[in-house]
């Protein structure tokens, strides 16, 4: 691996991550994942952003990329921490043992991290908006950008080349054999919009008003290149990964796309009986559907989903008088995220009692949600219930087309 040249006296090293592990120990990463640190050679000074956790030999990976950009560890002048968070900043303390000169440059509320985390407490400046790190013939200037998605996070921005180093604020899943995106090929383009997507979804949605007032702050900047610490860097259009993120943002509170998330569970497949029928009712509307099968797909591919679409569609039966544990994790994972007013419905069986519909209410109310109707019956569905489902998914359909725009 090489590093891979911004603009003159600026690089990208950086690490690629498999499939092994589970990002922050609970989202699947199918396409890998990137870390990304970046190396500005100002003409006096150099300075390092970012760093890496010791994860596949990402240490090792990066280290190898700065040699061959002719430094060694000792030149580096300053460490900027955008975020504090691990992967970031996992190999900290053995940073500092090899350059105990290295200043560490990161906002106020960083500062006892540095202490808590890894015990340093010494050589560390405190950074606010609009100040400046003079490196020569290189600034760099700094804004805090609090809750994307931390509450200690900044960003940093190059004036001279108009490049925003924004760590996990606009990155992505997955791994890129090229580093910019006017180098993708088609296939890297499909994975990587979906990726940015679901990276979104799991790890920024839930901080959504903060996204929104972070790009409000950065608006006045001539952003030629955002270089985040996590998928590829934005070079030709840096405009669309910041108005992607804006849109995304915007879906918290409705309406996102006028389409529909179906994600359902069944023990005996008595739950599971109304879902071909469903499936058939949304689809006549000519609306996109997504549909997921709990346990067996991981909640990180159901909140994309749900995080995109308007209405939710959400099947679970009574289990032990309360909603099917699969089921209540999802929920529990919609909820943490703030997936506010949808359109939706529930269905489900119970067996000798009810009891998921009096679990689902308070997940209805704190969201702000607007049920369309429930359809649950003791054991096998019948067609009467089969006519109920029908009604009330079309009766679902054509409200969201109707919040979204769209023609019925």
């Amino acid at each position: 691996m090489q590093p891979d040249k911004l603009a003159d006296g600026i690089y990208r090293v950086h690490a690629r991550i498999g499939n092994r592990d589970l990002f922050e120990g609970i989202w699947p990463l199918p396409n890998g994942v990137l870390l990304n640190s970046y190396i500005i050679k100002g003409s006096e000074k150099t300075a390092l952003i970012d760093l890496v956790k010791d994860w596949e030999g990402a240490v090792s990976m990066v280290n190898d990329q700065i040699n061959q950009l002719g430094l060694e560890i000792q030149d580096i002048d300053y460490l900027v921490i955008n975020h504090m968070e691990p992967d970031h900043t996992g190999s900290l303390a053995e940073l500092r043992k090899k350059n105990p000169k290295l200043e560490i440059v990161c906002t106020k509320k960083a500062v006892p991290l540095v202490k808590s985390f890894y015990g340093i407490d010494q050589g560390v400046r405190a950074v606010a908006t609009g100040d400046t790190l003079d490196l020569g013939d290189k600034t760099l200037r700094f804004f805090e950008t609090p809750n994307i998605h931390w509450p200690e996070t900044m960003m940093t921005y190059e004036p001279e080349s108009g490049i925003l180093f924004s760590c996990d604020g606009f990155g992505s899943f997955g791994q890129y054999e090229h580093c910019f995106d006017d180098e993708l090929s088609p296939e890297e383009w499909a994975m990587l919009l979906p990726e940015t997507e679901r990276y979104y979804a799991n790890i920024v949605s839930s901080f959504s008003p903060f996204v929104l007032k972070g790009i409000q702050k950065l608006a006045g900047l001539t952003i030629r290149m955002v270089a985040p610490s996590h998928g590829i860097v934005w070079r030709e259009h840096p405009e669309k990964v910041i108005e992607l993120y804006r849109k995304l943002a915007e879906y918290m509170n409705g309406p996102a796309e006028a389409e529909i998330t179906l994600v359902w569970s069944s023990m005996y497949g008595n739950t599971y009986a109304l879902v071909d029928t469903i499936r058939k009712a949304v689809e006549e509307e000519g609306v996109t559907l997504h549909v997921h099968e709990v346990p067996k797909e991981h909640a990180s591919f159901v909140l994309a989903s749900a995080w995109r679409s308007s209405g939710l569609i959400l099947g679970m039966p009574t289990y032990e008088y309360r909603m099917f544990p699969p089921m209540y994790h999802v929920l529990d994972i919609l909820e943490r995220s703030h997936l506010n007013n949808r359109k939706v419905m529930r269905f489900g069986s119970y067996g000798w009692s009810g009891g998921a519909q009096k679990q689902f209410e308070p997940f209805v109310e704190t969201l702000k949600w607007d049920c369309a109707g429930v359809v649950e019956y003791a054991g096998a569905p019948t067609e009467e219930h089969k006519a109920q489902a029908t009604q009330i998914a079309k009766q679902l359909v054509r409200s969201v087309k109707a919040w979204c725009g769209l023609s019925l």
